[in-house]
């Protein structure tokens, strides 16, 4: 289907059949699809030791963390994305049109970038807020120590908290605590002197 404007408006079918032909992933947000741009070794290393973390709290309880490889659809909005981690309790819910897709996490996490935080605090969490079984929401910052966790109010509202150095995280929606000093630990900025001796 094309926009008068000349722009290709894909299916959610059409997408699925480009990406499962793709070596790069891809963004499908209202038709239009958009590469998802690569990340930094930080960015890799932060997604990486806050899904550790998460996976250390959460262990022994009926709760999954999942990678960037997860797709998320989001059914009000037809959003559909691969978070930088996300959890899913109790019985991962697929798409009915896509069963690699996941319908129902309760914590979402983005490790922010300069390309990316614009989108990732303004449109991707008004998709995200569409979520019915989401309960937090968390973007990591790049260039400090500083988690911030969107918490879902009863009333539907959202509350900001914040963490920074020598702080924790709180996410209360499963019942654990985030050392931000543990995310940020960089072990190979602590050995890179002795490495190079």
């Amino acid at each position: 289907m094309d926009q008068p404007d000349g722009k290709r408006l894909y299916s959610y079918a059409e997408y699925l059949e480009q990406e499962r032909a793709s070596p790069t992933k891809h963004e499908l947000l209202n038709g239009e699809i958009f590469a998802m741009a690569a990340g930094t070794p930080d960015h890799a290393r932060l997604c990486v030791s806050v899904g550790a973390e998460l996976r250390a709290h959460l262990r022994g309880r009926p709760c999954a963390v999942y990678s960037s490889a997860l797709r998320v659809r989001v059914q009000a909005t037809g959003l559909s994305t691969y978070p930088d981690v996300g959890v899913v309790c109790g019985r991962l819910e697929r798409d009915p049109e896509d069963a690699d897709a996941a319908l129902n996490p309760i914590v979402l996490i983005e490790v922010l970038s300069d390309s990316s935080e614009a989108y990732d605090r303004g449109q991707k969490f008004a998709h995200y807020r569409r979520i019915p079984s989401l309960r937090e929401y968390v973007l990591v910052s790049p260039h400090e120590p500083r988690i911030e966790v969107f918490h879902r109010n009863e009333d539907g509202s959202w509350t900001l908290r914040e963490a920074r150095a020598g702080e924790g995280a709180q996410l209360q929606a499963i019942g654990c605590t985030l050392s931000v000093d543990d995310v940020y630990r960089d072990p190979l900025a602590q050995a890179a002197p002795e490495a190079e001796g």
